[in-house]
């Protein structure tokens, strides 16, 4: 039998490697042996790890930041949100949503946002589910030149 899940931050290098299972799923490019260093990285800017802990194990993860912005005022951003594909349909992913916007909410933010791939028609139904609305769509170009 498993242990009641418990959602904390990842802040140790222990627990920031703990995550990269899970992390791995949604990206794919990352490699193990950097993924702290990268992390951490992104944590001198304002990045933080948020997990699901199962038995010692992160079973869903959430990379986010709080911000603001002249359109939006204060908010949180999600840059990563999965849930192990062995671990899906068990309640994971929208308890983690919820604890990011109570987080939100705690920190002053009005908002949450995220942005989710347009192939991601999964990760769309459980967002709509869980309250989230479609407001905008994302345009990117690259700007190096190779």
């Amino acid at each position: 039998m498993s242990a009641e899940p418990v959602i904390a931050l990842a802040t140790t290098d222990e627990a920031i490697a703990a995550c990269y299972p899970a992390m791995v799923e949604l990206r794919p490019h990352l490699v193990a042996a950097a993924f702290v260093d990268r992390i951490r990285q992104q944590m001198a800017h304002g990045y933080q790890l948020a997990a699901v802990w199962v038995d010692g194990a992160a079973v869903a993860v959430a990379g986010f930041r709080v911000s603001e912005n002249l359109a939006w005022g204060r908010f949180l951003y999600v840059d990563d949100l999965v849930t192990r594909a062995d671990r899906r349909s068990h309640g994971y992913g929208a308890r983690l949503l919820a604890w990011l916007k109570e987080y939100a909410a705690a920190t002053g933010c009005a908002q949450l946002h995220l942005d989710s791939g347009t192939w991601r028609k999964d990760a769309h139904r459980f967002y709509e589910r869980e309250g989230m609305r479609l407001s905008s769509f994302h345009f990117v170009c690259d700007v190096t030149t190779a």
